[in-house]
């Protein structure tokens, strides 16, 4: 059981210490639920792919500080990545910028979203196709981080959850994409170290309603099952 973490950001190095890369925030959740799990890093930043799509059995495509729609030449390598991933069917699941990267990758859209930052802890809905793909059909807690959103589906895509803030807040598509706006790698002190971090981008009422929301418990584990069961086809 081998997953690759297409892994598209770097942490801060004043964060990296206690919270680790994102790889490493991956491998804590995923781990936790399916110890033998075999994990592999690709640093797409860097133009690290795997030699042969059959390297593993499905990837995780992680956060990013860029956005989908940045003319970078690594951003465009992976798009290209992803179409070739969804062409073969290969198990694919997006988070936050991975998210939206499978969609716009895809024939969809993303786009600065109108109300700005949507941070903290929220609330996700289920819609009724999200038990197809093994998600739970009562509300979960993320924690977000972001400021565009996926305001398109790609073509096949269904939406699986939403969000007060973000109406298209997992998407499923076909039997082999399953992707997620919010962070289920995210610890609550790696969020508040970035909301922290962003204070006076975000403006004192965001700021202070995203700290308010991280006593929150969420769904980190949940969701973590959902991956590994969808990524394995454990689900069905």
């Amino acid at each position: 059981m081998k997953i690759g973490i297409l892994n598209a950001d770097a942490v801060r190095p004043e964060f990296a210490a206690e919270h680790g890369e994102y790889p490493d925030m991956f491998a804590e959740i995923l781990l936790a639920v399916e110890p033998g799990l075999s994990l592999l890093t690709y640093e797409v930043m860097r133009g690290e792919y795997p030699a042969d799509l059959d390297e593993v059995d499905a990837y995780i495509i992680t956060g990013s500080k860029l956005s989908v729609y940045d003319d970078v030449p690594w951003v465009n390598e992976l798009k290209a990545f992803i179409a070739n991933i969804h062409e073969a069917r290969k198990k694919l699941i997006g988070i936050c910028f991975g998210h939206q990267m499978v969609a716009e990758a895809l024939g969809g859209k993303t786009t600065a979203a109108n109300r700005g930052w949507c941070v903290g802890v929220h609330g996700i809905k289920p819609t009724a196709d999200a038990s197809s793909y093994g998600l739970p059909n009562i509300e979960i807690r993320l924690r977000a981080n972001h400021q565009d959103q996926v305001t398109a589906l790609p073509p096949g895509g269904k939406i699986l959850a939403s969000t007060e803030a973000c109406p298209i807040a997992s998407i499923g598509l076909g039997d082999h994409i399953l992707t997620f706006q919010a962070h289920p790698e995210f610890s609550e002190s790696y969020a508040r170290a970035l909301l922290d971090l962003r204070r006076e981008i975000f403006g004192e009422e965001i700021y202070r309603t995203a700290i308010g929301s991280l006593g929150t418990k969420t769904d980190n584990l949940k969701i973590a099952r959902c991956i590994v069961d969808f990524a394995f086809d454990l689900h069905r």
